[in-house]
Order: C-alpha cells, then structure tokens, then sequence
C-alpha cells in the first residue's frame, strides 16, 4: 500500500501570541514551530498500517519554506519512507490555493490512500483534506476515529454528537484523521539517525494566486473584571435586578 500524509508545520499553541506589526498574522518572534497535532495523528495511522501489512511506503508532503524540512525530518523520523517539500515563500490562508498546489503534486502519483489531520490548529478551518479530493475526483472521508483498509476495501468509524458513524469506501480515497485513533510514537534515536538519509525532495509548489486572504487580525477584548454583588441567599435580589436592568438577559 502506498501511502501518502500531508502535514502542516504550525507554531506551539501553548504560548501567548501577539499581532504583527502588519496586522495580517502573528509575530512569529521566540515561536516554536512543530507538527499540527491532528497530522501527528494521521502519520501514526499511516505507519500503522503500512506495519500491518508488512511492506507499503508512507510518504509525507509539506507546504512552505525550507524550516518545513524539520517538521518532515520528523516524520521521516517517526518511520515515514520519503518526503516531499513543495517549497513556497509563505504559506496562504486561502485552503484552496493549498489544496490546489497539493493535489497539483498528488495527482501527479499513484497513491492507495491520501491523509491529512482533520484540520490545522492553527487556522482550524478543515477544508484542504476535502478540496484536494474533489480536485482529485477521490471519494473523502473526514474525522475518522478508527480506521482499516482490506482488500482494497476501507471502513471508517467518525464520533458523532450521541453517536457514531461507520462508512465503507472504495479505494484510492482522501480520509482526514481526528483525535483518538493514535498516538503518535516517539522518535527513537534509530530513527532520527535513519531519517538523515531518507529522501526529501524539493519542488517548487505549484499555487494559484489566493483567493482568500486575511485582511486584519486582532485580538480580543480584555475581559473586564467581575464584581461580587454579595454572598449567599441576601445577594439574589441584587443579582437578578443586575441581570434584568444591566446585563438584560432575564426579562
């Protein structure tokens, strides 16, 4: 089975992020930058599967400037096969342009299976997994929770609210892969000493002129403090008048 993971290098969401000068993004000074958590996900899947059936490729593609090779020499790390680097500037908002300028590569190979994190924790927006199928003409399946492939034959299970869901689909496809079906590995020092001489190619990415951009970014207001309007039964009264005449959300 051949394999392919599509993974986004994205800043370390546990920090306290400040606007550009711009205004257009982050100031990426004193960031770290790993793999998105949910392409994590994807690539153990991925390495999973290719373990269980014993033989296959994993290959990983990635979008952006050459600090990209770090997050793909992780997963070369992890026990991908190869990697792919589509090398641009920047990489744009606009998930059409992104998928347009991955499936541009994609469509190029022959793949059993295309997988991507259900989404970026960065943007959050969710949409190139199933842009690049559609401009591919593949069947996609989003957030799957487990996942198997037989036979040329997949089966999917996705969370819904009070329930879940199971689908079965006809290979090649697109999946996108949500939280819960893996963990991923740690690189072992094999690995990352294997990684050094696996294969990373660079191309030049293939991107149609965005049609979505950011216009501003701002943070959000401060929360003004709350206030304590007294304690136990004798501050009812008082709470309920502040809800009627002030914040007005009881009539």
């Amino acid at each position: 089975m051949r394999i392919a993971v599509c993974i986004k290098r994205v800043p370390d969401m546990d920090v306290k992020f400040r606007i550009a000068g711009h205004a257009k993004g982050v100031d990426e000074t004193g960031l770290k930058y790993d793999m998105a958590d949910f392409d994590g996900y994807a690539v153990e899947a991925a390495l999973q599967m290719m373990e269980k059936e014993g033989a296959g490729e994993v290959v990983v593609v990635s979008l952006g400037p050459d600090a990209v090779q770090e997050t793909l020499r992780k997963a070369l790390s992890m026990g991908a096969t190869s990697a792919i680097q589509l090398k641009c500037d920047e990489v744009p908002f606009d998930g059409f342009a992104v998928a347009s300028a991955l499936a541009s590569e994609l469509g190029g190979a022959t793949y059993d299976l295309i997988m991507f994190g259900r989404m970026s924790t960065d943007n959050a927006n969710g949409v190139v997994g199933p842009m690049v199928a559609e401009l591919l003409g593949l069947p996609v399946v989003t957030a799957c929770s487990k996942l198997e492939i037989v036979a040329g034959r997949g089966t999917a299970r996705r969370e819904l609210e009070g329930g879940a869901e199971f689908v079965a689909f006809d290979l090649p496809a697109v999946v996108t892969i949500d939280e819960g079906i893996a963990r991923p590995r740690y690189p072992s020092l094999k690995g990352i000493m294997a990684a050094k001489k696996k294969p990373l190619a660079t191309k030049p990415a293939n991107l149609p002129e965005p049609r979505l951009v950011i216009a501003r970014m701002d943070l959000p207001p401060e929360r003004k403090a709350g206030r304590i309007v007294g304690e136990g039964a004798a501050a009812v009264p008082e709470l309920v008048r502040l809800l009627q005449q002030e914040a007005k959300v009881l009539a």
